[in-house]
């Protein structure tokens, strides 16, 4: 259940474009850009799988099908979070 369902006011997350490079998440009037490059594990899946992602808090983004949790604060900052995923940029 994502954290919108629960009927908080919040907008659910959502994926509003993909390219080559990345992909944007809307979570309500903010739009994020994830870079593969630095979020590797996105990289090569099908369009559908990024597409289902959940708002189970207001700062937390996971996507299901993927087994990703990422805090917003590591999409909107990620040089304050130098662990990063070991998969082949």
């Amino acid at each position: 259940m994502t954290f919108a369902a629960l009927g908080a006011g919040i907008s659910p997350a959502e994926v509003t474009n993909i390219s080559q490079h990345g992909f944007w998440v809307l979570l309500d009037s903010e739009e994020l850009f994830l870079p593969f490059a630095e979020f590797p594990w996105f990289r090569d899946v099908a369009i559908g799988k990024i597409l289902h992602v959940e708002l189970p808090s207001p700062n937390h983004l996971y996507w299901p099908e993927l087994d990703v949790d990422l805090a917003v604060e590591s999409i909107r900052h990620p040089e304050r979070f130098p662990l990063v995923s070991q998969a082949k940029a």
